[in-house]
């Protein structure tokens, strides 16, 4: 297994890390999976013997349940392993059990540390922007939990790009901790974060930790023309994803992977994931697996690089055309320090 830094710090972490959406699915078991704590402690075996130390959670995953299952299934293995969770979704009733302010952030991560099982977790995320909340309320209460000893690095996700910079200032300007990392949707099927988002985790040193980067499935070959998506799959109960471009796009893409995959013998999931790891700012992809089987295969996107040709075809088939002023930036190369929008100039 790879390791990378994790943005501005000095934490490595797995190139591949484990996400556990699928642990306790509960009302999604039927396409995420229902993974209970046996089977949990199987994968978490089989993760670390291939060097995958770091796993992804959140708090509302399963209304917690899915972090009981993590804590679990660590049981005394817990100094082995990278824990990131999350916090900022609503997570019950009461009309303050929602946002960023120090008082749900504080109820939010009692209530992970003790699901978990732990004193402290590795990283902790705000799920989303809290609009609402001043962020020198929300800066300072991490920067209380890393001072605390309860969290050793903080990081944001599915932030825009005028939220990651804001909160990044005021850290700055008070001396606070500040987010190393930035989880964010990515993939062949959806490269917004090229426009923005990867930019500014270059010139801020902000890594990113990508989820979802087969696009729920679509980047796997179980989707093609004239080919229904199947009957158990998370994109038939409903896409929490979008793609950027129109199922051509997508079709084309993965005809694409069907070819590279011949010349590499790899799946087409194993030739997605290794672009996504080539790509500029990317520390860690969060991957999922129901079963031995299917995480095994997430392990095969590693040891091994697609050539610079194999990319720029990936890059030619996947492209779209950027949102205002994105493609207008384009033609402004010259004085433009991070490009890494790389479809074709329109």
């Amino acid at each position: 297994m790879d390791y990378r830094q994790l943005g501005n710090s000095g934490l490595k972490v797995p190139v591949l890390s484990f996400g556990t959406a699928t642990f306790s699915a509960g009302d999604h078991a039927g396409s995420w999976g229902n993974t209970q704590v046996d089977e949990a402690r199987r994968l978490i075996d089989i993760s670390l013997e291939a060097g995958v130390n770091f796993f992804d959670t959140a708090d509302v995953y399963s209304g917690g349940r899915a972090e009981e299952v993590l804590g679990k299934a660590l049981g005394n293995r817990r100094d082995d392993v990278l824990i990131g969770t999350k916090a900022t979704f609503r997570s019950g009733a009461d009309v303050n059990d929602v946002g960023s302010s120090r008082f749900h952030l504080i109820r939010s991560l009692d209530g992970s540390l003790r699901r978990l099982g732990t004193e402290y977790v590795d990283v902790y995320y705000l799920h989303g922007f809290d609009g609402l909340t001043p962020q020198e309320e929300v800066l300072s209460t991490l920067d209380e939990f890393v001072r605390s000893g309860k969290v050793r690095y903080i990081g944001a996700s599915n932030f825009s790009g005028w939220q990651l910079m804001k909160s990044l200032a005021v850290s700055d300007r008070y001396g606070w901790a500040r987010h190393i990392a930035h989880q964010v949707h990515y993939s062949l099927a959806a490269r917004e974060l090229e426009w923005e988002l990867m930019p500014l985790g270059i010139d801020q040193k902000v890594g990113s930790v990508v989820w979802s980067p087969l696009a729920q499935g679509r980047l796997t070959g179980k989707i093609r023309r004239g080919q229904p998506a199947p009957k158990e799959s998370r994109l038939v109960a409903g896409s929490e994803t979008e793609q950027s471009g129109d199922d051509e796009t997508l079709y084309r893409t993965v005809d694409v992977l069907d070819e590279l995959a011949a010349e590499t013998g790899k799946t087409l999931a194993q030739v997605a994931l290794n672009w996504v790891l080539q790509r500029p700012t990317v520390s860690s992809v969060i991957f999922g697996a129901r079963n031995e089987s299917q995480l095994r295969e997430n392990f095969g996107a590693v040891g091994w690089n697609l050539d610079a040709d194999q990319v720029a075809r990936l890059d030619a088939a996947s492209a779209t055309t950027p949102t205002y002023p994105y493609w207008h930036q384009r033609s402004f190369g010259e004085r433009n320090p991070f490009p890494t929008d790389i479809g074709p100039a329109d």
